[in-house]
């Protein structure tokens, strides 16, 4: 076992997760863990269940059988209410950064603020806590402009602030660098390295961008066929002889 998980306390828990739709079957049996303060990269080539795993974990989506345990707690036994107040502890940021285009960046970041009352009561005055989150990603000018003013790495950021804005334990990111120019998702990937060690998040970042995986990974699993087809860290796994797992690296 590696030491990284030895040594730290398990924060996320996949067991035998399976999912599929009509004759397709998606996920085979899945098997994860994350531990507190990691970065967990998880490639795995289109249509391998990565997005489905990840909306799994959040109760997007509902597996057909397995178990997940979110900090403790059996996503598929929570009641709606229970759900809510759980995924305010987990951040998503999504590959298309998913923005309101009819809100500022402000109210973009105030949005989660007015809905998760209960983890930070009524804010009268959100300004100090959006600025903050603002200037965590480096756009604190932007916070009256519109989503069509940014480009796509200045939307990426914002939603990443949006993300850290609930102050979450746990940030899946789907794709992160994915569309973006080699300088700017270096930035990204610089930024998520910068988040980590800010606020010791723990992470699971699906990936194809092999550069981002060898920046940012603790620890790296392949699925393919709907399983945890091998895990270990970036090293490890690009020395492998193995055909499967050569084929992510090419």
């Amino acid at each position: 076992m590696e030491p990284f998980l030895q040594n730290n306390k398990t924060i996320i828990e996949v067991k035998n997760l399976k999912k599929s739709y009509g004759d397709n079957a998606v996920l085979n049996g899945f098997d994860m863990r994350l531990v507190e303060g990691e970065n967990l990269v998880i490639m795995g080539k289109s249509g391998s269940g990565k997005s489905v795993m990840i909306k799994c974990l959040i109760g997007l989506e509902e597996p057909d059988s397995g178990t997940i345990l979110v900090m403790g707690k059996d996503i598929n036994k929570l009641e709606r209410d229970q759900l809510d107040e759980l995924r305010t502890e987990v951040g998503f940021l999504f590959q298309g950064s998913a923005l309101y285009d009819s809100m500022t960046v402000r109210e973009n970041l105030e949005f989660p603020l007015r809905r998760h009352t209960k983890k930070f009561g009524i804010i009268k005055d959100t300004t100090p806590l959006v600025m903050e989150a603002l200037e965590n990603v480096g756009l604190a000018k932007t916070i009256d402009l519109m989503p069509e003013e940014l480009s796509g790495g200045m939307k990426r950021r914002i939603a990443l602030a949006r993300t850290l804005i609930l102050q979450p334990k746990i940030i899946l990111y789907d794709e992160p660098t994915t569309g973006l120019d080699p300088i700017t998702a270096k930035e990204i990937i610089l930024l998520m390295q910068s988040v980590q060690k800010k606020y010791n998040t723990s992470a699971i970042i699906i990936t194809h961008d092999v550069d981002c995986a060898r920046a940012i990974s603790n620890r790296m699993i392949l699925l393919v066929d709907g399983i945890n087809y091998t895990e270990g860290t970036f090293e490890e796994l690009i020395a492998s002889k193995d055909p499967k797992i050569q084929a992510f690296f090419k």
